[in-house]
């Protein structure tokens, strides 16, 4: 066999690179083929992830009013749900009782002080009267020329002395009266102090701590007898990043996992206006719905959805970055490669919201778009999930 002479190389290399240049005549080279996908509308969510413990939303402690007598009896106990105005416990009240019944007597006997202060008043007023009619005969009798000096000194005398006396059973009722008011005071703090002796739920809830014993002395400092659970209610103490609790409003929904419960849904209730400048975290308060399962102390994660919306997206490796910003690559009906700014959005099971750059059904290169440029040509390959969009 003959080798090829060098003309004849030159010429099958001409041939060639007609061929690719697609001059008509010669054979031209394949489009690479791309993966592309659809612009579509779909759902897409932007979330935050917290963690947090179980706590009461509102606990309420339960000490007595009053100090120094032993704990008699405990009506309820951990777990126990009760109503507001349930008795709890009693105090010893004998002590109390006895305070009672001498406060009692003590106005018994400042009411009696006033009744005979007021006897007096009005026999010194009748003596008065009397001390003045003797005054004015006297008087007259002196004009007259009949009477004594000595008889009107002495009928002066009399009236003086008659209204001291008055004056002074006036200002006796006025310390008498006043001890009343003491006493009905004493009776009052007397009833008071007794009705402490019961201690009563001051909220509907549930029994979360009995700290008291039978026998033992109650004390209104320390531990509570109780602590109660305000209606029950449990929820999240979570707490989230610094850089994203400004994203999260009170209203948003939240999805949580809860030990040895599992999924449970719920808002968030309170966003705490601080950041604590040594953990760079900020606090939340999350209300669940009620659920019996729930107990304070359990460990939750989860994720707050702050953003939730359909909106057009394509596949996360659609979207590229480099010194001029965002952009995609649409492929037309041609196999046209052209590149397209875009403003991407939120991030969200494979997929990137897109907000403006492009309409709907237009067709971007889905992956490996870095090794493409505008004017390119390809063959387009369309993935199952674009074909089915476009059904």
């Amino acid at each position: 066999m003959r080798r090829a002479t060098p003309m004849v190389l030159k010429v099958i290399s001409l041939v060639v690179s007609l061929g690719v240049l697609g001059l008509p005549g010669f054979a031209q080279t394949a489009a690479p083929s791309v993966t592309v996908s659809k612009v579509v509308r779909a759902e897409v969510i932007a979330q935050v992830p917290i963690s947090g413990t179980l706590v009461a939303r509102d606990e309420v402690l339960i000490y007595p009013n009053t100090a120094g007598f032993t704990i008699q009896k405990l009506y309820f106990d951990i777990g126990d749900t009760v109503k507001a105005g349930d008795i709890l416990a009693e105090l010893n009240a004998q002590t109390l009782q006895a305070q009672l019944a001498s406060a009692e007597a003590e106005l018994t006997r400042t009411q009696a002080n006033v009744r005979q202060t007021q006897s007096q008043i009005n026999s010194a007023t009748a003596a008065l009267t009397q001390a003045k009619t003797v005054l004015d005969r006297a008087q007259s009798l002196r004009s007259s020329g009949t009477g004594t000096q000595a008889a009107l000194d002495q009928a002066t005398t009399s009236a003086q002395s008659a209204q001291a006396s008055l004056e002074a059973a006036q200002d006796g009722l006025a310390v008498a009266q006043a001890a009343e008011q003491i006493a009905v005071a004493q009776l009052d703090l007397a009833k008071l102090n007794l009705s402490y002796a019961t201690i009563i739920a001051p909220v509907d809830g549930l029994i979360s701590t009995r700290n008291g014993q039978v026998g033992a002395i109650a004390s209104t400092g320390g531990e509570p007898i109780f602590k109660l659970i305000e209606q029950g209610i449990i929820e999240v103490e979570a707490e989230v990043v610094e850089t994203a609790i400004s994203e999260i409003s009170p209203g948003d929904r939240v999805a949580l996992s809860v030990a040895g419960i599992g999924a449970v849904t719920g808002n968030v209730r309170q966003v705490s206006p601080i950041v604590d400048p040594v953990t760079r975290l900020g606090q939340l308060r999350i209300s669940m719905g009620n659920t019996d399962r729930l107990r304070a102390g359990l460990f939750a994660s989860g994720w707050v959805i702050t953003e939730e919306r359909k909106a057009l997206s394509v596949p996360v490796t659609a979207v590229l970055n480099d010194s001029l910003g965002a952009y995609v690559l649409t492929v037309d009906a041609e196999g046209l490669v052209t590149r397209k700014e875009v403003v991407p959005g939120i991030i969200w099971q494979g997929v990137r919201e897109i907000i403006s750059g492009v309409a709907l059904d237009e067709t971007v290169i889905a992956r490996a778009g870095a090794f493409f440029a505008q004017g390119d040509v390809v063959n387009a390959v369309a993935t199952s999930a674009t074909a089915e969009a476009a059904q």
